[in-house]
């Protein structure tokens, strides 16, 4: 039995959503943040010595980091084999390997951690810097640099990295192809997030098309019933 060590409010609602996609059973382990430093309980620590969210535990084996889990996932439980099409099996969550799509999938699993999700990483943390209580004479120091870092660094890059993507779901419906995947799970994170502070709005239709068309599906839907309230990042 897969065991997903759920942090509310964190990424490892990502991975419920996978396993219902996947149809696969599964048990939760439910953790809470601590209210004032919104920090992850130690009590993960004895899942993983980061002790940080998204972990599964699968028989003797534990595994980490969203990309690993949706790897680990995909290659030993995928619904169908992939075939020899583009899109794999009739209902896989992989490409077939070798094909374009699947250097697409790659790519996107990788890309919204390792790009993607880092400015808007700097955008929270910056946010509340401007907001931190603060020494009469400190407060406008503070709110000044963290200002000047959001206006002139941090939000130029996402809004490159929305303009990006953008165009990327105007080539075609998903992130690996014409077919959902998990790439399309693995993104959904950084564009919620982004949807929530950092400028993802109307003036990317395609974008918010996407988050229209996730959150539609009815095995999201499941998860959220199962992993509790998401404040979407």
């Amino acid at each position: 039995m897969i065991t997903v060590h759920h942090l509310n409010n964190s990424r490892s609602q990502r991975i419920l959503w996978l396993l219902e996609e996947l149809g696969l059973d599964y048990e939760i382990k439910k953790y809470q943040r601590d209210p004032k430093t919104m920090l992850a309980p130690p009590e993960l620590r004895a899942v993983h010595p980061l002790g940080k969210s998204p972990v599964i535990s699968d028989g003797g084996i534990v595994v980490a980091e969203s990309g690993a889990i949706v790897e680990y996932l995909t290659s030993r439980h995928d619904r169908k084999e992939p075939s020899a099409s583009p899109a794999g099996g009739p209902g896989s969550l992989a490409p077939a390997p070798g094909t374009p799509e699947r250097l697409l999938f790659t790519y996107f699993l990788h890309y919204a951690e390792g790009s993607l999700m880092p400015p808007l990483l700097l955008k929270l943390v910056f946010d509340r810097v401007a907001r931190a209580p603060a020494p009469f004479f400190v407060r406008p120091i503070a709110r000044g640099i963290a200002n000047k870092v959001i206006e002139t660094f941090v939000q130029p890059q996402i809004r490159t990295h929305l303009g990006f993507l953008e165009g990327e779901l105007a080539k075609r419906s998903w992130f690996a192809g014409s077919q959902f995947s998990a790439a399309d799970i693995q993104m959904s994170f950084p564009l919620e997030a982004a949807a929530s502070r950092g400028g993802l709005d109307g003036q990317y239709p395609n974008l918010t098309g996407f988050l229209e068309r996730i959150h539609a599906r009815p095995a999201y839907r499941r998860a959220l019933e199962r992993g509790g309230k998401y404040d979407y990042a």
